[in-house]
């Protein structure tokens, strides 16, 4: 009669024969003079074996990964070496899912070494070291997993990542890891391992995809609201984490900023496209609330003008959240003035048909905001030439400006199209638009399947302001803050610089036209406000960030991989900014909650003309 053990291993054959799965469980022994697998990862990103086979690579399964496209499994090594730069783990990729081994499980692969880079190397992702093609052994089970290693506040440097190496296209990974300098080392010399993460605070909530960011160092530019700022180019936030889950996605917890991953989170540290290192939990930690409220704004006075803008996401008659957006506008924002609205479609959305008119779209809203108990807005836009300005195809999205009639006029000049400049003239010594509404250079290149800014002329009080709505070029292609390329490439910065240099070329004709103009440039700028996107907008002083105004722990509109940072902002020209009597708000009503009804928060401006 066989032992229990012999029969485990037969069984575990015959139903991996029988599996598509490609993981096929052999009798034979591990050999004595094979190589651990610290040695297949080395000192560096990448391992001195990619591209050969390897005999009975030895380990322990800590965590098998049944979905998705990367499916496999990780095994680690319980004996680890004394070099802390050496990873002890790896996965091993079976391509479908895997059969014939558990958690705990004593193995011995053998297979060929890959580095395989998450998205592709366009991303300029780091890759991450796998066995593939496996054939796999099961010599015992039943086996505690290897100690997790804790990676906390102490454990992660300060400074988040070595400058590459010149002669590699400014690419880190052949360069020696050093694990304690350097928190994108650190995290590499642990790539695959067991980790831990204890009671940290969330930093992005929950999305869509089961995720979340965590920080392990709670006071790393912290802000009030339980959220980490990110300020500047070289402050990466070494102590973020993506969190996600091994287990059924039903269970993953909805978490949002400033609420605390509370216990023991562990798992295998990954590396993925989107979030690079990632802790993939075997164990998860429950959700403490930290009780985080939506943000209201305080309504403007009777001589003050209330100027705000709002990126509503894509919004299209066939969504569920005007009544939403409504409630945000009458209820979080007070009802602003005038309000500029990004990313408004057209009257049947992602529908590629040609169609272009986005008045039910608009009209839908209005309509939201009455029933709210907010003011009966007028709105103008000028509508695009279809799949001319980007974003999703067929969606044609555009700028358009909501105003109170009851308070504020809009200056009407027939004229303005999808193709017609609008240009600045004088009237009666002061500045005016020769159409109005109108599109700012459509035809210059800075502007290619993108939106174009939309120009306006109001009158609060006897007094004209020009508004000018902004959606610049969107991040699409710019390399990750955790990308092997250090410092990263952010191409996507060119058709932005353009932009910014065409807006500001703008606001200096109304001001060299009207030296005391009130200028009011607004939008989802895409960049930060320590940009050269920004500085190009404020160049020679024609504007100013008015998000600068607040401190710098409150300055963030939109939250991204565990980073509370700027895309939207309102720039004002000189005669509002040294008034010095002007009033902004970030009103965090969306990037922080995990039931955001957009990924952008508004932005409001109060100021007396």
């Amino acid at each position: 009669m066989p032992s229990k053990k012999s029969a485990r291993i037969a069984a575990l054959t015959v139903a991996a024969v029988c599996s598509a799965a490609s993981t096929i469980v052999l009798t034979s022994t591990a050999q004595a003079d094979t190589l651990r697998i610290h040695d297949i990862q080395g000192t560096t990103r990448t391992s001195p074996y990619a591209g050969q086979q390897v005999t009975d690579v030895a380990g322990i399964v800590t965590g098998i990964r049944t979905y998705g496209s990367s499916r496999g499994f990780w095994i680690q090594d319980p004996d680890a070496d004394a070099d802390p730069a050496t990873s002890e783990a790896i996965f091993v990729y079976t391509n479908s899912t895997p059969t014939g081994v558990a958690v705990g499980d004593a193995v011995t692969v053998s297979g060929t070494i890959q580095e395989y880079v998450p998205g592709g190397n366009s991303t300029g992702n780091q890759s991450i070291t796998e066995i593939t093609k496996p054939t796999v052994t099961v010599v015992s089970s039943g086996n505690a997993a290897p100690a997790a290693v804790v990676i906390d506040a102490k454990s992660v440097p300060a400074a988040y990542a070595p400058a590459g190496d010149t002669a590699a296209n400014g690419s880190v990974n052949g360069l020696p890891l050093k694990p304690s300098a350097y928190a994108l080392d650190y995290y590499e010399s642990l790539e695959h391992m067991n980790v831990r993460v204890a009671d940290a605070r969330v930093v992005t909530a929950t999305d869509s995809f089961n995720e979340l960011w965590v920080t392990v160092k709670p006071r790393e530019n912290a802000n009030r609201r339980g959220g980490t700022v990110y300020g500047s180019y070289a402050s990466q936030n070494t102590g973020r984490l993506q969190i996600q889950s091994l287990g059924a996605a039903a269970d993953f917890p909805k978490a949002n900023v400033g609420d605390t991953l509370a216990g023991t989170t562990t798992g295998p540290l990954d590396y993925t496209r989107f979030g690079g290192y990632t802790l993939v939990a075997s164990e998860l930690g429950s959700i403490k609330a930290g009780g985080l409220q939506r943000e209201t704004t305080r309504k403007q006075r009777s001589g003050e003008l209330a100027v705000a803008t709002y990126n509503v996401e894509n919004l299209d008659p066939s969504d569920a959240s005007f009544e939403e957006h409504a409630t945000a506008i009458v209820n979080n924002l007070k009802s602003p003035d005038i309000l500029s609205l990004e990313e408004i479609q057209d009257n049947n959305g992602r529908t590629n048909d040609g169609t272009v008119a986005a008045d039910q779209t608009v009209r839908k809203l209005i309509d939201a905001i009455v029933a709210a108990g907010g003011p009966a807005y007028d709105w103008r836009s000028v509508d695009p030439v279809d799949g001319e300005d980007g974003g999703q195809p067929g969606g044609n999205i555009r700028n358009v400006f909501l105003f109170n009639p009851e308070r504020v006029s809009f200056t009407d000049r027939a004229g303005g199209d999808a193709t017609t400049a609008v240009g600045v003239t004088k009237k009666y010594g002061r500045a005016a638009l020769t159409v109005s509404p109108g599109r700012i250079d459509p035809a210059n290149e800075a502007w290619e399947d993108s939106r174009k800014p939309l120009a306006g002329e109001f009158v609060f009080r006897g007094r004209s302001v020009f508004v000018i709505a902004n959606h610049f070029a969107s991040k699409g292609g710019d390399q990750a803050l955790h990308s092997q390329y250090q410092p990263p490439a952010r191409s996507s910065e060119t058709q932005r610089h353009l932009q910014a240099t065409s807006v500001n070329a703008f606001v200096k004709e109304i001001l060299a036209t009207q030296k005391n103009a009130d200028v009011v440039t607004l939008g989802d700028i895409n960049d930060f406000e320590f940009s050269g996107t920004t500085k190009l907008l404020e160049k020679d002083g024609a504007l100013w960030s008015a998000i600068k105004s607040l401190p710098k722990s409150e300055r963030y509109s939109y939250d991204y991989q565990g980073n509370s940072q700027v895309l939207d902002q309102i720039l004002i020209s000189p005669s509002i900014r040294w008034s010095c009597d002007f009033e902004y708000d970030s009103v965090h009503i969306n990037s922080e909650f995990h039931d955001q009804i957009s990924d952008h928060d508004p932005q409001v401006l109060r100021f007396k003309p």
